[in-house]
Parts: structure tokens; C-alpha cells; sequence
């Protein structure tokens, strides 16, 4: 599929922040369907079990594709949300050390919430794990006082991918 443009990363996000020692530093992109895409690989200090990532960080990937979505959809990164609600569904282990993609799409939105699906997929394109998402549309001032979107998510790296399936993931 086609990508349209990159997304920003943050400094200190767990999922996207560049500058977090911690973090999966995962790019995002816009797709030409709409939909928000990441290729990422998870590291050895994000496990549960052995060989396993750790549920909690399989969940927050799910999240952080559900308010990207938005941007995806919107085609800007100025709609800020806070989660309500997320229901993961964890169908195989969800490994570290290789290659994922993970995809979000917005299902339904209204003025005040919107709702998106979201899924961590392996280089055979089975499904490891997904959620379906509730936000609450926020101004970012609203969800932290002080709050700069523009100085936080101030990371726009271009990489030079210019779409992503899974082909590309074998080499």
C-alpha cells in the first residue's frame, strides 16, 4: 500500500518517542486508504515471558495507532484524544526482534469521540493481536496543562519508504 506522508515522532512517548532510551521509536505513516501504518520491531527489554512482548506494550502499540488514525484520516496531527476504552484481543504471541506492521483505522467519529480498530500483524500478514478504541476529542491543553504539541511531537525524520507490505519485511 501507498504511503502519503510521514507522521512527526515525539521526544518521550514509550511507542514513537525518539529520545526515550526505553521505547520501540516506532515511524508512522499515512496510507492511501486512510489508514495510519507502522513497520516497528519490539526489543528484548520490552518482554514478559521469554520471546514474548510484554501484553501491556502490545496494548499501548494498539493505542497509539488509534489516535494516529485520526491523523491519518484528518491529514494533520492537530486533533488531540485521550482513550475511554480499548478491548485487545491477543490471538499469538507477539515476538521481539523481528519485523511487525501494525495498521489503524478509524470506524466511526461524531464531533466529541471517535472510534478506531487497530492491529499488530506479522510478516505473513496473520493477525497477533487488535483492538477496537474509544477517544474523547481533547485539546491538548485539556489532557496536560502547559502542553506543547509542537515541542513535544517535534520529530519528522523522512526515511525515504515510499509504501509498505509484506514483501518488504523478508528481505
Amino acid at each position: 500500500m501507498k504511503i502519503i506522508s510521514k507522521q512527526k515522532n515525539s521526544k518521550m512517548c514509550v511507542i514513537c518517542g525518539l529520545d526515550n532510551e526505553y521505547g520501540v521509536k516506532a515511524p508512522f505513516y499515512n496510507m492511501e486508504d486512510g489508514s495510519v501504518m507502522t513497520v516497528f520491531k519490539y526489543k528484548e527489554y520490552h518482554q514478559s515471558y521469554p520471546l514474548r512482548v510484554h501484553g501491556g506494550l502490545i496494548t499501548a502499540m494498539l493505542d497509539e495507532m488509534g489516535l494516529r488514525a485520526l491523523w491519518a484520516k484528518q491529514g494533520n496531527e492537530e486533533q488531540f484524544g485521550v482513550t475511554i476504552s480499548l478491548d485487545t484481543k491477543y490471538r499469538n504471541p507477539v515476538p521481539y526482534e523481528v519485523p511487525l506492521i501494525g495498521k489503524g483505522i478509524v470506524v466511526k467519529e461524531n464531533s466529541k469521540f471517535f472510534i478506531t480498530e487497530s492491529s499488530i500483524m506479522n510478516e505473513k500478514g496473520e493477525i497477533l493481536a487488535n483492538g477496537t478504541i474509544k477517544y474523547i476529542k481533547l485539546d491538548v491543553n485539556k489532557i496536560a496543562e502547559d502542553a506543547s504539541q509542537h515541542e513535544e511531537m517535534c520529530y519528522l525524520i523522512d526515511d525515504g519508504l515510499k509504501e509498505i507490505n509484506f514483501e518488504m519485511m523478508k528481505n
